[in-house]
């Protein structure tokens, strides 16, 4: 494999990277053009997009040249530090957003009010900051799969002396829209909990407002996010293995084989809200396109402490009456 120097800081390049992983400029000779379903097509123009990095978690995102107060929308921290231009990894999709910010804080609002551990305050006590739309940038991969794989099965034949029984097949089919998240922010965890998005509605960027928007700059290389869409695809292909095999499995195996792995830079809608609570800061996404939330709630102590005296009540009840039974039977 060829390898170049990133023209900013020098920095060794792959022939196929799309970017520099140190610096983030643009490498023009790795753009490998396969979308999905879309037609690559050059970003509008980027000039007077302001490029801003949190100073509290380390987001770097462009922002709308007439935002008048700066916010980060991950952390809501306040300290945001201007950055020089410099070219940046272009999406060749993008999904416009499908609900707006009304609907985002009343879903939030009703998330928070949700589940016994949470306490029962927390959707009116937490102080909520503005909702921020923001385009959070993905890789969206395709590849081809021929897979063999062995399992154990419980469905034995009729007089069988062993419980399990050994089974193996073969396959082979497309796998496509498998997506790695690009984010330096959002954990793999928030990922995994908003996905899916209907990539199928997904547009070029020219027909989108990027420049009066907010956008994440990408900061997963293509290297790195191609071994995460392969593990994604070993996940897949083992749970589809499981779901094909009668009876309850163990020790499923599975060998992929992928061949034409493709991927494109694609920019997903997500609202999110950074919000405190007995100021303790906490972050909800809301995929926008699906409604799909998620967020670490706040927790109650007082509940559990309650839980927790109640279960040492039941017991010492039950010895209660275990002592008193056993004292009534000796006068019997």
């Amino acid at each position: 494999m060829l390898e170049s120097r990133c023209g900013v800081c020098r920095s060794f390049l792959d022939e196929e990277d799309l970017f520099c992983c140190n610096c983030g400029t643009e490498n023009p000779s790795g753009l490998d053009g396969v979308g999905v379903g879309i037609a690559p097509k050059t970003a509008p123009s980027q000039e007077g997009v302001l490029r801003f990095q949190c100073s509290q978690c380390g987001a770097s995102m462009s922002y709308d040249p007439s935002a008048r107060q700066l916010r980060c929308p991950f952390c809501g921290s306040e300290s945001m530090q201007s950055r020089p231009s410099a070219r940046t990894l272009e999406p060749h999709v993008v999904v416009p957003f499908q609900i707006d910010a009304s609907q985002v804080e009343g879903m939030i609002r009703e998330w928070l009010g949700r589940g016994f551990w949470r306490p029962n305050d927390a959707a009116q006590a937490a102080v909520i900051s503005k909702v921020t739309a923001v385009y959070v940038p993905f890789w969206v991969f395709s590849a081809e799969v021929e897979t063999a794989w062995t399992a154990d099965t419980s469905q034995v034949p009729a007089g069988a002396r062993g419980n399990w029984r050994p089974v193996a097949g073969t396959s082979q089919r497309r796998y496509d829209s498998i997506l790695v998240g690009a984010s330096g922010i959002l954990t793999p965890q928030e990922v995994q909990e908003i996905a899916p998005f209907d990539l199928s509605a997904g547009v070029r960027p020219d027909e989108i407002d990027l420049v009066h928007a907010i956008v994440e700059e990408f900061r997963v290389t293509k290297r790195d996010a191609r071994a995460m869409a392969r593990a994604a695809i070993d996940r897949i292909v083992a749970e589809e293995v499981r779901g094909r095999i009668s009876g309850s499995t163990r020790n499923i195996h599975v060998n992929n084989r992928v061949q034409a792995m493709s991927s494109v830079p694609a920019l997903l809608p997500v609202w999110i809200m950074a919000y405190q609570y007995k100021e303790k800061p906490y972050r909800v996404l809301v995929n926008g396109q699906t409604r799909e939330v998620y967020g670490i709630a706040p927790f109650s102590n007082a509940k559990l402490a309650l839980v927790i005296v109640l279960i040492f009540a039941a017991i010492l009840l039950l010895i209660a009456v275990v002592a008193l039974g056993s004292i009534a039977s000796h006068h019997l």
